[in-house]
């Protein structure tokens, strides 16, 4: 099948890549996206000094930053007065989001084996909003059955425990917050990088081309034909 395909030479590869003209400024606008996204507020403000490109207000992604470390933390009452301090209609108008932070406090309690607490807390604060939402008394009953196992490793749910729902929620919480401020929730550059692995894969099966194979090198490789 190889010897079917069409054979590019990396010197004419090579040509074909230096004939497309990407400006600077858009450049700088990919990466200056990434690090104001992600949240890397200090590198944002070396790129803007050394590149001239414009970004949002640094205090807005402190505060942003402050809310989603205050989640990866445990600290969710903390996250919820950072969150409607930043802006009171993120969580009065995303139900699903406020759930989520709420089922956030309910895990936190468990993990730190407040059970009566925990038990009450479910009961008033998220057992009303289970009745209006099947999918969040699902995930209620998911969380409470935690209660139920002495050594949460056997638990078919355990998982609710892990770092990776803080990370989660987090995440999300991060979105929000990001499309409130009418900027994308999630980073460019990484969509790009999906892209570009895709279409050289549909490439290959057309032709044998030097090819990126190490996105963080970006250096061509040849590949046998």
């Amino acid at each position: 099948m190889a010897r079917s395909k069409k054979v590019i030479t990396r010197e004419e590869w090579e040509k074909k890549l230096n004939d497309v003209k990407v400006r600077k400024e858009d450049m700088n606008k990919l990466v200056m996206n990434f690090l104001v996204t992600e949240g890397y507020v200090e590198a944002a403000e070396n790129f803007r000094k050394e590149s001239g490109t414009e970004h949002m207000d640094l205090g807005t992604i402190t505060d942003r930053m402050a809310v989603k470390k205050a989640v990866q933390c445990g600290n969710v009452e903390d996250a919820i007065e950072k969150v409607n301090d930043l802006n009171p209609e993120i969580l009065d108008t995303n139900p699903q989001l406020f759930f989520q932070l709420q089922q956030q406090r309910l895990i936190e309690l468990i993990r730190n084996g407040k059970v009566e607490e925990a038990l009450e807390f479910a009961q008033e604060e998220l057992a009303p909003r289970g009745e209006e939402n099947q999918s969040f008394l699902e995930e209620l009953e998911r969380t409470v059955s935690l209660l139920a196992f002495e050594d949460v490793s056997k638990c078919p749910v355990g998982e609710l425990l892990d770092m990776s729902q803080r990370l989660k929620t987090a995440s999300e919480v991060n979105a929000a917050i990001l499309t409130s401020q009418s900027h994308e929730k999630d980073p460019k550059l990484p969509s790009l990088l999906k892209m570009l692995i895709w279409a050289q894969g549909q490439l290959e099966e057309r032709a044998v081309y030097p090819r990126i194979t190490n996105l963080s090198t970006a250096k061509l490789e040849d590949h046998a034909v």
